[in-house]
């Protein structure tokens, strides 16, 4: 009893942002004050005349009902100020998806890749039937099948401008194809010398025109090419072993990762070598960036006015891409993640350090995926040991394991608001995931086998999978 009576029925505590700017003094809270009153207070103090959604954290807890629930009362002292970390949710949500609103019959293979363009307007796919299909998202129909690769095509990627898309094929040549008529653009893109692995375009606001695009190989060399050209102007060599992945970054500098187990970190505009990063001591098969949304939507936000966007120039909608991605990096500067074969995944601050940020180990196979959310808070991995888990993306912290898949998770994706993911598998279904409860959300089968492509589209309206049942379900 006397000890109830020792325990403060109010704290000190200061609202502190993310990114460590204090607001306001210290208020006295009650310890049952719950979440909901919270938002209200820090929209208060921070003059918001809209109700903005936040979560908030008292060292590094998330309080999801009470105060009191994150605080050992009894350890606190009249003196103390408590700070509560407040950071600022997506104001727009995406919805669930809830079932299969269409099974798209078309390719005559496994549909290996499947994209959404940077405004989500316009999908399209790539199969091990050597062709690259855009689909009409309005009927959800087939629009355009396009020939011109002889073997299967690997990967896809669409420019930061959302008017090309780029296709690479196991023969090594890279196509680029017109979304609005389904014609290829320029002639085949030849050089490498075995298949390609990835491909990665040049961020729309360090270059507007959306000229150059990188691709990784089996033959250990990355190329940057002049789309218009159609030839290389670069070639990025040194790894010993096949690259598995090149990303193009928002500072100036492009990460690739290697079977040699390294990673390399150049500068794109003479391709000289800035650092290799070492510590995986296995292949290194995903990266991941802290800006990988904003750099795939460049000026393209999902809660911004379409008209806006089609009527701007490009010198508007590339300040409007700076300052997105500025935005991200204001919490920090580029972070990446790397997974591998000898199931870590590292995190690294590669613009400055070569030694990671953190080891994160859990996973009890090898890591077939890896992403940040949008928000960039959480990283989330997928491995051939059915699970996937959550990180804190600052400190590589373990958060969660979200468990259901009976076979391997081969691929993720994040709706943009950060608040949901969906999950594609060898069981041949995909299912939703949410970051409140961390917990599923919805289970959807339909795929009669193995899931490889997935995506979710960037205005959050819906989510594409494909896989070798050669149906594409929206």
């Amino acid at each position: 009893m006397d000890e109830e009576c020792d325990n403060p029925l109010t704290v000190q505590a200061r609202f502190k942002s993310d990114t460590g700017e204090h607001t306001g003094n210290p208020l006295d809270l009650p310890v049952n004050i719950n979440r909901d009153q919270l938002q209200l207070i820090c929209n208060a103090l921070l003059e918001q005349e809209d109700n903005n959604p936040f979560v908030f954290f008292v060292n590094n807890v998330e309080i999801t009902s009470t105060l009191e629930k994150c605080v050992e009362t009894s350890k606190l002292n009249s003196e103390d100020v408590l700070e509560i970390v407040y950071q600022q949710q997506a104001v727009f949500r995406v919805r669930p998806v809830t079932r299969c609103t269409s099974s798209i019959e078309g390719h005559a293979e496994a549909v290996i890749s499947a994209n959404f363009s940077p405004c989500g307007k316009h999908l399209a796919s790539g199969s091990g039937d050597t062709t690259v299909r855009f689909w009409d998202l309005n009927t959800e129909t087939p629009l355009f099948r396009c020939e011109g690769h002889k073997n299967w095509v690997l990967c896809i990627s669409w420019s930061p401008d959302g008017l090309k898309l780029a296709s690479a094929c196991k023969s090594g040549n890279i196509i680029l194809w017109d979304p609005n008529t389904g014609k290829q653009i320029g002639k085949n893109m030849v050089g490498h010398r075995q298949w390609i692995t990835s491909l990665s375009w040049e961020p729309y606001h360090r270059n507007p025109e959306c000229r150059r695009l990188a691709s990784s190989s089996k033959d250990n060399d990355v190329r940057i090419w002049d789309t218009i050209l159609c030839q290389t102007v670069l070639t990025l060599a040194g790894h010993t072993k096949s690259v598995s992945v090149v990303k193009w970054g928002g500072s100036g500098v492009i990460y690739t990762a290697s079977q040699d187990r390294q990673i390399r970190v150049w500068r794109d505009n003479d391709g000289v070598l800035c650092r290799i990063l070492e510590g995986h001591a296995h292949w290194v098969n995903t990266l991941a960036l802290s800006t990988d949304f904003v750099l795939r939507t460049g000026p393209f936000h999902p809660v911004m006015d379409s008209h806006k966007q089609q009527t701007a120039d490009k010198n508007e909608l590339q300040k409007m891409a700076q300052e997105r991605y500025d935005s991200v990096r204001s919490k920090g500067v580029e972070r990446l993640v790397s997974g591998s074969d000898d199931f870590t995944l590292f995190l690294w601050l590669p613009e400055t350090d070569k030694k990671p940020l953190a080891r994160m180990t859990g996973h009890q196979q090898l890591i077939n995926d890896v992403k940040f959310s949008p928000d960039t808070r959480m990283i989330a991995s997928a491995s051939f040991d059915k699970s996937i888990k959550l990180w804190d993306s600052m400190s590589g912290k373990f958060i969660t394991s979200l468990r259901g898949h009976v076979q391997a998770v081969y691929v993720i994706a994040w709706s943009s608001d950060s608040r949901l993911m969906v999950s594609g598998s060898a069981d041949s279904t995909l299912k939703v995931w949410s970051m409140k409860t961390k917990k599923l959300e919805t289970d959807l089968p339909g795929h009669a086998d193995a899931v490889f492509a997935l995506d979710w589209s960037p205005d959050g309206v819906c989510v594409v999978s494909g896989g070798k049942d050669k149906v594409l379900k929206l």
